[in-house]
C-alpha cells in the first residue's frame, strides 16, 4: 500500500491511497491472454482475489472470476466493496457478493456466497431477467443485480440459505433465452 500526501487547490493536504488493486481490476494483465491461456491449460475457470486493510479500518476485499461460457467465450464477473472510479479504486461499505449461475436446461440454479448475514437479512427479488439481491447484517452489506440468461418464472423461486451460500432456484419460461 502506498500513501502519499499532496497540497489540494485549498492548500489542505489530500491523502491519495494506492492499494494496488486498480491494475486487477482494470484486467489482470490481457484478458486475450489469460482466455487462452486457460484454453491451453484445459481450465474453465480462473479466479483471482485479494483483501487488504484500509487506513482508518476496515478491508478493501475485491476479485475477478473468468470462465468459458458457452460458444469458448469468457464470462467475466468482479466480486468485492472495491469499484473502480475515473479517480481510481474506491471503496464501498456494499460489497458485490461472488455468484455463479448455472442453466440446467428447464431451470437456472445460482449460488451466491454471503457470509456473515443471516437467512432472514436476505432479499431477492426477480423482474424479467434481472434478480435483485440485498442481504444486511449489524457486520456485512451485500447487493447485486444480476441479469439472467434466460427468462424465467418467479412464482417458481426456491432458495435455502446454509453455511454463507445462499442457493436460488427457477424454472425457464418456455426455454426462452434473454435475446
Amino acid at each position: 500500500m502506498h500513501r502519499s500526501g499532496r497540497k489540494s487547490d485549498g492548500g489542505k493536504p489530500e491523502t491519495h491511497i494506492d492499494l494496488g488493486i486498480g491494475g486487477l481490476l482494470k484486467g489482470i494483465g490481457s484478458l486475450i491472454d489469460l482466455v487462452s491461456d486457460m484454453s491451453e491449460s484445459g481450465k474453465e475457470k480462473v479466479e483471482r482475489t485479494g483483501e487488504t486493510d484500509i487506513p482508518g479500518g476496515g478491508k478493501a476485499m475485491y476479485g475477478i472470476s473468468v470462465k468459458i461460457g458457452l460458444g469458448g467465450a469468457p464470462v467475466i464477473e468482479k466480486f468485492g466493496n472495491v469499484r473502480e472510479t475515473e479517480h481510481g479504486a474506491v471503496i464501498e461499505e456494499t460489497r458485490e457478493p461472488y455468484t455463479d449461475v448455472f442453466d440446467e436446461g428447464a431451470t437456472l440454479h445460482i449460488l451466491v456466497e454471503l457470509p456473515g448475514v443471516e437467512s432472514q437479512d436476505i432479499k431477492v427479488e426477480v423482474r424479467g431477467d434481472v434478480l435483485s439481491l440485498h442481504a444486511e447484517s449489524a457486520k456485512r452489506k451485500y447487493a447485486k443485480e444480476l441479469l439472467l440468461p434466460a427468462k424465467v418464472d418467479d412464482t417458481s423461486l426456491t432458495s435455502s440459505y446454509s453455511n454463507g451460500i445462499l442457493e436460488i432456484r427457477m424454472r425457464k419460461r418456455g426455454g426462452e433465452k434473454r435475446p
